[in-house]
This record gives structure tokens, sequence and C-alpha cells, in this order.
């Protein structure tokens, strides 16, 4: 199980974030237009997974809004942002803020969040994803993760870029 704080308080995740050189497990995660998407989907391209509570907030907000913007510049990669937000509240965000350069997927009826151990099992977020970011190789190996300590900080989005290269 993963310690992290929410504003200081102790928080706790159901396990730990897939290990560097692991194969990500498969997923079926739900768009927009309630449709199913799964690992299969993104077969040969890298991916940044952006792991969030929920796109109600102004630091989940920021963090699909700022690896939106980065995601024009990669090649052959795609940024995939997981939360438990239902389709429908991910939809009307992204098409408010104009975000089309990643996939923003629901975990609202899958099991994502128990997968890859990012579910928050205690505190008023229990139930919800952690803020983590888990980047793959286009053969699903896992290149980089990050279990972000504090959930109201942002991910090391640097970091996260630079695995890509």
């Amino acid at each position: 199980m993963s310690n992290i704080t929410l504003k200081g308080n102790e928080v706790h995740t159901l396990g730990n974030l897939p290990a560097v050189g692991n194969t990500i497990k498969d997923f079926a995660l739900v768009d927009s237009g309630l449709g199913i998407k799964t690992l299969s989907d993104f077969e040969g391209k890298k991916k940044v997974f952006n792991i969030f509570p929920s796109i109600d907030t102004g630091t989940c907000a920021a963090s699909a809004r700022k690896f939106n913007e980065e995601a024009s510049n990669l090649d052959n990669t795609v940024v995939i942002n997981v939360s438990k937000d239902l389709p429908f509240a991910l939809g009307r965000f992204c098409a408010a803020e104009g975000l089309n350069n990643v996939e923003t997927l629901s975990d609202f009826r899958s099991s994502f969040g128990d997968d890859y151990e990012v579910t928050i099992t205690d505190s008023p977020l229990k139930g919800l994803l952690s803020r983590a970011v888990i980047v793959a190789d286009e053969n699903n190996k896992v290149i980089y993760t990050e279990q972000v300590s504090e959930i109201v900080d942002e991910p090391n989005y640097n970091a996260a870029l630079e695995a890509l290269k």
C-alpha cells in the first residue's frame, strides 16, 4: 500500500504502482460516448497514464491541460487521463477546455483502479483514484511511474516526458 497525503493528512492506496520493467495490465475504460477502450486500442503506441481523483478539482484539471498541451509534441504517444468521474463530466470538461490531444477515460465501472493499485482506501477520497503517472513504451513495458505523494500537488511532468525519449 502506498502512503500519500491529502493536505498533510495520511491517506492510503490499495497497493503500489506497477514496477518499471513490468508489463501493464489490460483495462476496459469508458469514453465520453460510453464506448469501451482497452489496451489494444493503443497498440504500438507509447502511453502516458495521467491518473487523478476528479476532473472537478483544480490540480486534476491543471494536469489534464498540461498533458494535453504536451501531447501535441509527442510522436507515437497517447496520453490517457483516467479518473472515476462519469464519462459525461469528462467529455464536458474536455469540450469546454478544448482538450483534443488526449484520451480521457472513466473508471466508473471497471477494475482499473484496483488492477493498477491506485484506488484510495480511506479518507474522504475513499474509492477514488490517487494522483499518479504511469508511462509505458510501445510494447506495454512500464518505463516510468510516479505516485504523487501529496494529492493536491501536480505530477512531475518533465520526468514523465523525459522517460519517453
